[in-house]
């Protein structure tokens, strides 16, 4: 089980996944590409979580808890791989990136927390619309 399975399935709550579109690592060497794991349309990385949110900064300019709170506004559909998602506010948008961590379970919360460990995703379209879905991790993957 390679790492992105890993945090799909739950099993990674101190890391966060990246996925940037090829927009955002051309042109800047091999280096995020070197690191990640190439999908149709951009890299997805999965690291520890302060680096994470260090190199989401770098790519996208944009702090990624701000980057959040911002997103957490509007329901989207992000891909369950978190490489695209389907934007609320255009048809056919692009995503340029998708920011993603996983929160353990935890009954006393209820909801969806009490089921297993919640992925919280936040997605970014080329139409500037910034998105969230959050759902229960596979931990069958």
């Amino acid at each position: 089980m390679d790492k992105r399975e890993q945090f799909l399935a739950g099993e990674r709550p101190e890391d966060v996944t990246l996925f940037l579109a090829d927009s955002f690592v051309e042109g800047e060497g091999d280096g995020l590409a070197k690191h990640g794991e190439a999908v149709d349309g951009g890299v997805v990385l999965v690291v520890e979580g302060d680096q994470g949110r260090s190199v989401f900064k770098t790519a996208t300019g944009m702090d990624a808890m701000g980057f959040a709170k911002q997103a957490m506004g509007t329901d989207g559909e992000i891909a369950r791989d978190l490489a695209g998602g389907d934007c609320p506010d255009c048809d056919g948008g692009n995503v340029e990136f998708v920011f993603a961590f996983a929160e353990e379970q935890n009954e006393e919360v209820g909801g969806l927390y009490a089921e297993g460990e919640v992925i919280h995703a936040y997605a970014y379209c080329d139409c500037g619309t910034a998105y969230s879905e959050k759902w229960v991790a596979d931990g069958s993957a």
